[in-house]
C-alpha cells in the first residue's frame, strides 16, 4: 500500500489550514446537532488490482473515499466527478462512474444521503493530496478495509462485494 503523501511533510501553512478544516467542521457538526438537516453526497471508490483508494481528511478521525457534499444544481454524479479532481487529482469521463450504492442514514446529527459510485483503472492514477483537507491517500485490500475505522456506508459496501472485479 503506497502511500501519495509527500515525503517533505506537511507545512506550517499546511497545518494552519488543517486547523481551519477542523475548526469548520465542528461548527458544521455544532449546526447539524440543532438543525438536523438532510445533506447530499457523493463518494467514488476506486479500484485497482483487487485495492481501493482510501483517502483520510485532516479534520475527521475516520477513512473515506474521495468525496464531499452535492453543490446547488449538482448532480451526485457531478459532485463525484468535482471532488475527485479536487482531492486526489484525478480526472475521468463520467461515464466511467458506475453508481455501486445509495444510501441514506443517520450521521452526525444529520440525515445523510449518499452516493457512491465505482470507478475501475487498470493502471492506478498519479494520487495528488493537498495535506491540508487531505492528509492521506492509500490503496487497500478489502480485508485491511474490515479492520480500519472507515465510513460507515462505504465500509459495509467494501464489506458487501462493492468491488467491481
Amino acid at each position: 500500500m503506497a502511500s501519495s503523501r509527500p515525503p517533505s511533510g506537511p507545512t506550517l501553512v499546511d497545518r494552519a489550514f488543517q486547523v481551519g478544516y477542523w475548526c469548520a467542521y465542528r461548527l458544521m457538526r455544532t449546526y447539524w446537532k440543532l438543525r438536523r438537516p438532510t445533506t447530499h453526497g457523493a463518494l467514488v471508490a476506486i479500484w485497482s488490482e483487487g485495492e481501493v483508494l482510501l483517502v483520510r481528511n485532516s479534520y475527521v478521525p475516520y477513512y473515506s473515499a474521495p468525496g464531499g457534499y452535492l453543490n446547488a444544481n449538482e448532480t451526485g454524479r457531478d459532485a463525484a466527478l468535482r471532488e475527485l479532481a479536487e482531492e486526489v487529482g484525478v480526472f475521468v469521463r463520467p461515464e466511467q462512474l458506475q453508481l455501486a450504492v445509495e444510501v441514506t442514514h443517520d450521521w452526525e446529527g444529520k440525515r445523510d444521503h449518499v452516493q457512491i459510485y465505482n470507478l475501475s483503472v487498470k493502471e492506478r492514477p498519479h494520487v495528488r493530496i493537498d495535506l491540508r483537507e487531505v492528509i492521506d491517500a492509500s490503496w487497500y485490500a478489502p480485508e485491511q478495509v474490515a479492520r480500519m475505522n472507515v465510513f460507515p456506508p462505504l465500509a459495509q459496501a467494501i464489506a458487501a462485494g462493492l468491488s467491481p472485479t
